[in-house]
């Protein structure tokens, strides 16, 4: 005779298990759909109009299964950490109802998150004008200052379209007196710090504070901060322009070479405990600023904070690996293939190929997946999360198209961000609160990681073959990439309120029928 065993610890444990394994299927089928049709379309362009060397081919295949990997763990573990603790932060600091700590914690967070946030590490190193830490710490300070500003708008109820006026306003008004050189970097910066460590903390510290009060405009109110925490970067730069002289020259990283899978590995192997140091150093602090809100405040139960520690593990392996394989693999082949492109005689091509590139690139952004779930939780389904990843496909492939035109043409970028921004804010007047403060935060979200290692030495690959001002002309990939998905999101919200009206008027009752009456009424014909 054989008798049921109860379900103990171990049951549990196996659960556990069983569930995490479903999780983790789940999300490298999302990574793998993610990556492969940019693997194809790399894999084609080498076959035909862009052949690439052995050596960096497989290179960009290493880091290619690197990124699915990395995604994999790192969904996982932002939604097991970084989304639940971002949360109840929001919601401890809106609890206490003041506005001291509202301040000083909205400052830090924004300060910490920031300077561990690895896409500016990346961007400050390819800035040659100013010292690395000098714009690291004033992008940082951009960040917590807007940061504050955007939880303030939240408590009083200003509206996010008037901030971004002035903002932006206040952008393009110190646009007129930054050197030429200083300006497409100071839109970058703007992009670039809100990657994979700033959206899905800032992001939950909305929704965590909108989940305390009680109006309508909460869930509206719950987005938007990434939105104006992209403003502050961007006024940090064009000030520091103000200050240094536009000198330096831009050198262009060396490619690897590979001529054994002996050099393979190594030229990996070599760089992992790189950004194995990088990430922990970019964890530590949210780390200790979270242990010290878990002692002071939140005194979360322990299976609450088990399953956090767990997310963040995920976390920081899914991030080292991504980063390792984005830097190490997908840089030299988007820098390779760039030059390769724009020396051929019809270098024009690499505009329609740019922005094909570029409409499946999106896809692998770690953050949007952040994005579109957050968005199609917040909105019951309304924004799902398939309409949103093909707006910001369109937006990103429109954005590379016309950064390639500016590559090779050397126009200014404020001929495309001045009209872009202004079409953006006079859509906001026209679609429901909700659809502006998403499409200004996804356009923070779109310009990641990726737009940073693989499109960004892409057209700085293809400025260097035309011979073209790679600081001013290459340079502006990021705020192009930022600034579309504000246009295409918002005409989602423009479609998606003329069909909602076109629904309430079919279902509206016909007037001029018969009059409301009693059910024992007879009807004489």
């Amino acid at each position: 005779m054989y008798r049921s065993l109860p379900c103990g610890k171990g049951g549990k444990e196996s659960h556990l298990l069983s569930k995490t394994g479903k999780k983790l299927s789940e999300k490298l089928h999302e990574a793998l759909t993610a990556v492969l049709p940019i693997i194809c379309i790399v894999l084609l362009l080498c076959l035909t109009v862009a052949p690439i060397e052995p050596g960096i081919l497989l290179c960009f295949l290493a880091g290619a299964v690197l990124i699915i990997a990395g995604i994999m763990f790192f969904t996982l573990g932002a939604d097991l950490s970084m989304t639940p603790m971002g949360e109840r932060v929001g919601a401890a600091i809106t609890k206490k109802r003041s506005l001291a700590l509202v301040i000083v914690v909205g400052f830090l967070m924004g300060f910490i998150i920031t300077i561990s946030e690895p896409d500016l590490q990346v961007l400050a190193g390819q800035v040659p004008s100013i010292p690395n830490a000098v714009l690291i710490l004033a992008v940082a300070a951009g960040v917590g200052l807007f940061l504050v500003a955007a939880l303030l708008r939240m408590f009083f109820g200003i509206s996010l379209r008037l901030m971004l006026i002035i903002s932006y306003i206040l952008v393009f008004a110190l646009a007129a007196f930054v050197p030429r050189d200083f300006l497409a970097v100071a839109f970058d910066s703007g992009g670039v710090t809100t990657g994979p460590m700033t959206v899905p903390f800032i992001m939950a510290m909305g929704v965590g504070v909108s989940s305390i009060r009680s109006d309508s405009r909460a869930g509206d109110d719950s987005f938007g901060l990434i939105a104006l925490c992209s403003v502050g970067p961007i006024l940090a730069v064009m000030t520091l322009g103000l200050i240094f002289p536009a000198e330096g020259r831009f050198d262009a990283s060396a490619l690897p070479v590979i001529d054994t899978s002996t050099d393979l590995a190594r030229l990996f192997l070599h760089s992992l405990p790189t950004y194995m140091g990088e990430i922990a150093l970019a964890l530590l602090p949210i780390i200790i600023f979270f242990g010290i809100f878990q002692v002071v405040a939140l005194r979360l139960p322990r299976r609450g904070l088990y399953k956090i520690i767990v997310g963040l593990v995920y976390t920081y392996v899914g991030l080292v690996l991504f980063l390792t394989g984005a830097n190490v693999g997908f840089m030299p082949a988007g820098s390779y293939l760039g030059q390769t492109m724009a020396s051929l005689p019809y270098n024009w091509i690499i505009i329609p190929i740019g922005m094909l590139i570029g409409y499946f690139i999106v896809r692998a952004e770690p953050a949007v997946y952040v994005l579109n779930k957050q968005v199609e939780e917040i909105t019951d389904g309304a924004i799902s999360s398939s309409a949103m990843g093909a707006c910001l496909s369109l937006g990103v492939a429109a954005s590379i198209g016309l950064a390639l035109v500016r590559v090779l043409t050397g126009i200014s970028i404020l001929w495309f961000v001045i009209p872009g921004y202004a079409i953006a804010i006079g859509l906001s007047f026209l679609v429901p609160r909700i659809f502006t403060a998403i499409a200004f935060d996804s356009g923070g979200v779109a310009s990641g990681p990726m737009t940073a290692t693989f499109l960004l030495p892409f057209a700085q690959g293809a400025c260097l073959a035309v011979g073209g001002n790679v600081v001013a002309d290459a340079f502006g990939v990021v705020a192009m990439v930022a600034m579309t998905p504000l246009i295409t999101i918002q005409i989602l919200g423009l479609t998606y309120q003329i069909k909602k009206k076109r629904a309430a008027s079919a279902q509206a009752p016909v007037t001029g029928g018969l009059p409301d009456l009693p059910d024992d009424a007879i009807i004489e014909l």
